[in-house]
């Protein structure tokens, strides 16, 4: 099935995504465009998704942007990859379960070509990496389903400022780290949009 790639250079607006991808996903439906496959980043935003809660917000003076995506609070800022797409199950396969699979499976692929051993938990939702004792999380994944077509995806930390999560409780989880590709050695990333477009588009092809 064809999907249509973006890479977006400069930052995209938070907002101003949001609002493309929900147009997407009804011309999807309708059978007037591709399924899409958008990277790009963020400037620093916090956003809260339908599983959130007041208490995952430690510094309240933080503005959180309210979101229909699953999952809880995270914050996409300079430096980490955001990996939107619109996929319609209805000329897929109807299972949601395969469809994160799926996502973990491109999350981790993209890590293993620069050495780093990544891995999904079935009980908290993501990719992680190090010691399963004390894992840290290295990419997030949110997704909503309309009408069989899904759209929100996927982030991986690349070089983004770490410290910025000190505000809130990522993803929920109080007892598990947060790291990057930068923090765990890697010092070329510059060609990481490719690597994961090509794993994606080898996945959903």
């Amino acid at each position: 099935m064809k999907i249509e790639v973006k890479n977006s250079v400069k930052p995209v607006d938070y907002i101003k995504s949001m609002k493309i991808l929900e147009k997407r996903v009804v011309d999807v439906f309708n059978g007037k465009k591709k399924e899409l496959l958008w990277i790009l980043e963020h400037k620093t935003t916090y956003t809260a998704g339908i599983r959130s809660k007041n208490s995952d917000i430690i510094n309240k003076k933080l503005r959180v942007i309210k979101t229909n995506r699953g999952g809880k609070i995270t914050i996409h800022s300079p430096g980490q990859k955001v990996v939107y797409f619109v996929l319609n199950l209805n000329k897929r396969k109807k299972d949601i379960r395969k469809l994160v699979k799926n996502i973990e499976k491109c999350i981790i692929k993209t890590l293993n070509s620069y050495n780093i051993k990544s891995y999904n938990d079935p009980k908290n939702i993501g990719i992680w990496v190090g010691n399963k004792k004390n894992p840290k999380k290295i990419g997030a994944i949110g997704i909503r389903v309309r009408k069989w077509v899904a759209y929100h995806g996927f982030s991986l930390n690349v070089s983004n400022d770490l410290s910025k999560y000190n505000g809130i409780i990522p993803c929920g989880i109080h007892d598990k780290g947060i790291t990057n590709l930068k923090s765990l050695g890697v010092k070329n990333y510059q060609n990481i949009e490719k690597i994961i477009i090509n794993n994606f588009l080898n996945i959903f092809h």
